[in-house]
């Protein structure tokens, strides 16, 4: 005797391997969820709610396995329910409708009821016996669904729902142009699919929803759709990894079109489009093996509201933004024309330069906190001068913008000469100081001065993400000027405040408040220092990021390791070629285990340029080995801190005379501190550098 619909786990083998993979402990907490969330009858509100509803989408497999979607519709009061295990459904599908075949008698059936106008939804599945007007569903799971990604839309009647559809039914066995031009334009669909569980099968229904365009359309036929952040059911998907398949259903809003699909589905867990494309947790492709187009085949139409579209939706991205971060991709390593779009003075000494592309490809995605290496030729300067700043802006915002204070040579060039128009080279981001936006242990941002810049982007990464996933990371922000006056992004700062609902706190310091009003323009006078922190820290389980003059941080380094904070626990970023001096008891990842230096002349070669050099213990690094044959390779800080001097190691082996802080990957060396490593076998004899 197999097993029932109350003696099943709640969730399936593909559910939780799905929730398994968001991480460590989400499936043992979503067994408790699904305990108190999934129901085997409907609550009255659910009732209530269908019996207002005039459709209701519905998911079922036909006799051959295959899933379909479809919509019954009527006046409200079509949909009833008799006793809280039972739904009672007042229609039956139109002539032509691919779905009919699974509504029969026992048959296992998916139902979702969506008020598009209030972006309420409620799902169902369970067991279908047909009535003279009708169907009855029997519950075998009832609960409420994620409402973010549904756009407001008003229902109407074009015509009487009892009126039946009598136009014709179209049986297509490809995606023809106006299918794929529906598709393309979609900002929703329907998906139904299903699970054998045992001798019991599920069926599912659900709703899909983001930007226009979202689901991409290849030139075979082939969808593909990411999956954006949800409630962690993973019913429809946990259902695709049992049996790879799927029933789509396209709705033409306006005209009351229906597009049904069934097809071939599958998962993909591991791309570079998931990164590619904001907001995607992961994908999904669909390949249609049968579709049925049936126009006018709803009497219902819906009008997309002008406040309509769905902040969730709008926050993700779209397939032609994430071809062009591929693209960009592939441009990582080279210096890359960008346009000053936009100059904005931020205080009396920092100024914002918002840069484009002007190559055609878009922008490689950035994480919060890192910087970008810029490289213009200075008046009177002979040769091009390249510098690191850091990116004040999160991924999601889709621009690059650097903050630069005036106080160096570059810094003056940028303040003083560069204009709106001109052009400004940068390579891809680089740098390790960045934050995980969805950690759930609270973190401290300490800035002083314009340290602000990458914690600015780390704040706005957090709330940006928070608002998205519904789970804002607490975050308190210390935020230290001299004054007011030369305090920047005070308004920003300010909106993301008040964006997060409560879970950012700031302080604002002052060391020489003037003018200011206390209480209104600050929140403490003095500096970000342990007796400030004591006073306004509970110190319990922080992470603290800090970033600003070395001083500054060490300082606050030091005092914070003095409060028996974890060393890993402290994140930190120092200005200029001083970098942080950790202590012995540093728990962290070790340094990995080095060659020692070479004691005898190495050939290098230069395969890029195709020029050759002999290194000798006296050359100093390769850096300084590159210099003095006449090469011009980008560097920064000349200490292994900002990465901008990463190449390619096409043969050879090095070492580090300083430890570097910036990653790097096997075959790449940072030539400001690396040296030719002792060989240890003959291929280690030489290095050839993709310089």
């Amino acid at each position: 005797m197999g097993e029932t619909a109350k003696t099943l786990p709640i969730w399936h083998e593909g559910e939780t391997f799905l929730q398994q993979k968001v991480g460590a402990g989400v499936a043992e907490r979503m067994a408790m969820v699904g305990q108190r969330v999934i129901r085997d009858f409907m609550p009255d509100q659910h009732r209530d709610f269908y019996a207002q509803l005039p459709f209701l989408v519905i998911g079922s497999a036909d006799p051959d396995g295959d899933a379909w979607a479809t919509v019954l519709e009527g006046r409200p009061g079509f949909l009833s329910s008799p006793s809280p295990t039972l739904l009672d459904i007042a229609a039956r599908p139109s002539a032509g409708d691919p779905a009919a075949a699974g509504l029969t008698d026992g048959a296992p059936v998916g139902l979702l009821g969506i008020e598009m106008n209030t972006r309420r939804r409620n799902r169902m599945n369970g067991v279908a016996s047909t009535m003279p007007a009708g169907f009855r569903v029997a519950v075998d799971q009832s609960f409420g669904n994620c409402p973010r990604y549904i756009q407001l839309r008003d229902a109407t009647l074009a015509r009487d729902p009892a009126q039946p559809f009598a136009g014709a039914v179209e049986e297509l066995t490809a995606l023809d142009p106006a299918a794929r031009a529906v598709i393309e334009a979609a900002d929703a669909f329907f998906v139904a699919s299903y699970a054998d569980r045992g001798d019991h099968r599920q069926v599912d229904v659900s709703h899909r929803g983001g930007k226009a365009g979202f689901v991409r359309v290849a030139g075979d036929g082939t969808l593909t759709i990411p999956d954006f952040d949800g409630n962690l059911f993973f019913a429809t998907l946990g259902n695709i990894l049992l049996n790879g398949k799927a029933g789509l259903l396209f709705v033409d809003f306006v005209s009351g079109d229906l597009l049904q699909m069934t097809g071939d589905a599958a998962l993909v867990l591991e791309s570079p489009e998931i990164a590619a494309f904001q907001g995607a947790e992961r994908l999904w492709t669909f390949k249609a093996r049968k579709v049925v187009r049936r126009r006018g085949a709803l009497a219902l139409r819906w009008t997309l509201r002008a406040d309509g579209w769905s902040p969730s939706s709008l926050m993700t991205g779209d397939w032609g933004q994430a071809a062009d971060r591929l693209r960009a991709e592939e441009l990582a390593t080279r210096w890359r024309p960008m346009t000053v779009t936009d100059i904005v003075e931020e205080s009396a000494a920092i100024r914002s330069f918002h840069l484009r592309p002007n190559d055609g490809a878009g922008l490689l995605p950035h994480l919060a906190g890192q910087h970008l290496p810029i490289r213009v030729t200075p008046a009177g300067a002979d040769k091009p001068v390249v510098r690191t700043y850091t990116l004040s802006v999160a991924p999601s915002d889709g621009i690059y913008r650097i903050s630069v204070k005036r106080e160096g040579l570059v810094s003056r060039h940028l303040h003083d000469h560069v204009r709106v128009g001109d052009v400004i080279e940068a390579r891809g981001p680089a740098g390790g100081f960045t934050i995980d936006a969805r950690a759930t242990r609270p973190a401290v941002l300490l800035a002083g001065g314009v340290g602000i810049t990458p914690l600015l982007a780390m704040l706005r990464h957090v709330v940006y993400e928070g608002l998205r996933t519904q789970r804002i990371r607490p975050t308190i922000l210390v935020h230290a000027a001299r004054s007011k006056a030369e305090r920047p992004f005070d308004r920003e700062i300010a909106d993301l405040v008040t964006a997060a609902n409560g879970a950012v706190r700031l302080v604002r310091v002052l060391s020489d408040p003037g003018e200011a009003a206390p209480g209104v323009d600050y929140d403490a006078v003095g500096r970000i220092d342990m007796t400030l922190l004591t006073r306004i820290l509970g110190f319990n389980d922080y992470d603290f990021y800090v970033c600003g003059p070395p001083a500054f941080t060490q300082a606050l380094y030091d005092g914070l390791r003095g409060y028996s904070i974890a060393d890993e626990r402290i994140h930190a970023e120092a200005f200029g070629p001083s970098s942080l001096k950790r202590t012995d008891e540093f728990k962290g990842a070790a340094a990995p285990t080095r060659r020692p230096p070479s004691t005898k002349p190495v050939p290098v070669a230069f395969m890029n340029t195709l020029k050759e050099a002999r290194w000798t213990p006296g050359s100093g690094t390769l850096l300084d080995l590159a210099e003095a044959r006449g090469l011009d390779p980008a560097f920064s800080c000349r200490e292994g801190t900002c990465g901008t001097c990463r190449t390619k190691l096409l043969k050879g082996a090095v070492t580090y005379v300083k430890e570097p802080s910036a990653a790097v990957a096997a075959d790449e060396v940072l030539l400001c501190c690396a040296v030719p490593a002792e060989a240890e076998t003959d291929e280690d004899d030489r290095l050839q550098l993709a310089l």
